[in-house]
């Protein structure tokens, strides 16, 4: 008798969780495509242009800053991190994102302002490791970039550092 109930018992619960899966099955739907959305197999994205605009900051002498500063606290208060894009830059206000460009590949990274330097005569920008690396410089050392402020409309520049 005990192993009877076990059955029906069994029996049952494939019965219940069956019945979940076919009733959950109408719930099922095709994703809703609108003509703002990302699609990364394809790598396109579609966004309003009109909300950023590049601002011509001309050509800068940059060289790049590592494996001897990471960990340690940028001028704008946070931890250097070489494997991030980031850069230095004596007067660009903390948070100022700039698209460069190395004029010798054509290759382009987005990097964020906030640490102040170099200091070596000549020089304009200090890049962490990563950016350097993405713009194919590290080996060289230094590079000139051509460079662009990305503005975006709307975002409160007070809110950056």
């Amino acid at each position: 008798m005990r192993s009877l109930a076990k059955v029906l018992f069994t029996l049952i619960l494939v019965a219940l969780v069956g019945f979940t899966l076919v009733v959950n099955e109408d719930k099922i739907t095709e994703p809703v495509v609108t003509e703002n959305m990302v699609t990364v197999e394809e790598e396109t994205i579609s966004a309003d242009r009109s909300l950023v605009e590049f601002v011509d900051k001309g050509n800068m002498k940059a060289s790049w800053y590592g494996p001897g500063f990471h960990g340690r606290k940028t001028a704008n208060g946070e931890v250097y991190d070489q494997n991030s894009f980031t850069a230095a830059h004596k007067s660009l206000k903390f948070g100022t994102l700039l698209k460069i460009t190395n004029l010798k590949n054509n290759k382009s990274v987005v990097i964020r302002i906030n640490d102040r330097g170099p200091y070596i005569n000549g020089r304009d920008l200090d890049l962490s490791k990563a950016a350097a690396s993405e713009l194919g410089m590290v080996r060289k050392g230094v590079a000139k970039l051509k460079v662009e402020e990305i503005k975006i409309a709307g975002l409160d520049n007070q809110m950056m550092n």
